[in-house]
């Protein structure tokens, strides 16, 4: 009889299963403001650092970049968890998250309205206009020449000529206006450079 009582034991936690939830699932109240003042300063360093290098620091067109991404979230979700990670220190940090995006969405917003272009506002970018890349505006938004090229061939597209308009959204990634397509100019208002290489109304 004492076999079966073995086994048993062996699917029960040292302690007991609620000091072992407790352990792996909750958090002890002193660690609350901890983790939540993290991913706060977590989410204002991934905005300066949007500010300094572009939207695209947070895309990957290439392999190693696609890493580096992968990498930026390991460590962003480390910080902000903590030690030990529990599945309440990551209900605590993904709320204060979503609070602090929701917060900064708003002020993002009363800055489109003020058109004023300060820390919380991020806009779309031109960065070739009528078949021909614009450097200036591409050295605004951090976006190369190969980034441009591997735009096109993922859009199915064989020459620059193609393109009447490409856009750097404020999420990082690129979008295409094709030369053969009907647009509504109106769809410029807002991105940077359209007013003085588009046709967007003023």
């Amino acid at each position: 009889m004492s076999a079966p009582i073995i086994l048993a034991g062996a699917w029960v936690p040292e302690g007991g299963w609620g000091e072992a939830l407790m352990q792996e699932l909750g958090i002890e109240p002193w660690r609350i403001p901890v983790v939540i003042v993290s991913a706060v300063c977590i989410y204002l360093v991934f905005l300066l650092l949007t500010r300094l290098f572009g939207q695209r620091i947070l895309t990957a067109t290439t392999s190693l970049e696609a890493v580096v991404v992968v990498m930026f979230g390991a460590v962003a979700g480390r910080v902000i968890i903590g030690h030990p990670p529990t599945l309440a220190a990551g209900a605590i940090g993904l709320c204060t998250l979503v609070v602090m995006e929701l917060l900064f969405g708003r002020l993002r917003s009363y800055a489109r309205q003020r058109s004023d272009h300060g820390l919380f506002r991020v806009d779309p970018v031109l960065v070739v206009a009528h078949g021909k890349a614009l450097p200036e505006l591409q050295k605004k938004a951090r976006v190369s020449d190969e980034d441009i090229a591997v735009f096109l061939r993922r859009s199915g597209l064989t020459r620059l000529s193609q393109v009447r308009y490409m856009i750097l959204e404020a999420n990082g990634n690129l979008s295409i206006i094709r030369a053969d397509q009907e647009y509504d100019p109106g769809i410029l208002v807002g991105v940077v450079g359209a007013e003085r290489y588009g046709e967007c109304p003023r």
